[in-house]
Order: structure tokens, then sequence, then C-alpha cells
């Protein structure tokens, strides 16, 4: 199991569209993703899912990768929360 934080330098936050394009990249790997926000944790398998963690600009969250290409998809995560700024 892989653990990174990250830090939503965004400042709307995860809203619709980078939550969908999330979604669409985790879906790729044969890899179980969990998004956790403080208390809130939840998989990675669907926009519900990831939009009702509510991550807002300045929150600090944390992704566990469980699975068969773990390695390939926390590199991917990495480039997009990289890509994430606007």
């Amino acid at each position: 199991m892989i653990t990174k934080d990250y830090i939503i330098r965004a400042p709307e936050g995860i809203h619709a569209r980078p939550a969908a394009a999330l979604v669409k990249l985790t879906r790729q790997f044969k890899a179980v993703i969990h998004l956790q926000k403080g208390e809130k944790k939840a998989p990675l398998n669907s926009l519900l899912n990831l939009l009702s963690v509510g991550a807002k600009g300045g929150d600090t969250i944390t992704l566990f990768i469980e699975g068969e290409e773990e390695s390939s998809a926390a590199d991917a995560l990495d480039q997009f929360f990289n890509d994430l700024k606007e």
C-alpha cells in the first residue's frame, strides 16, 4: 500500500471538472484508491464519492493506493495533483 498526502492548491478545490478527470484517471489502474480528508474517506471509483469528501482549496488530503498497479497509479496521481493548480 502506498499512502500520499497532498495539499489542494486550486483555490476552488476539487470541483466537478477535476473530480471527473480524477475518477477517470483512477479507473485506468488495477488498484483500489481511497481519498481521505479529515474523518471522511471515500473510494475514488465514482464522482459522487469524491465530491462527498468536499476537498476545498488549502485542504490536505491523503490518498491510499493498493493493488497490482499501485506504483503506476501513484506516479499518475502525483502528476495530476502537481498539475491541479487552477
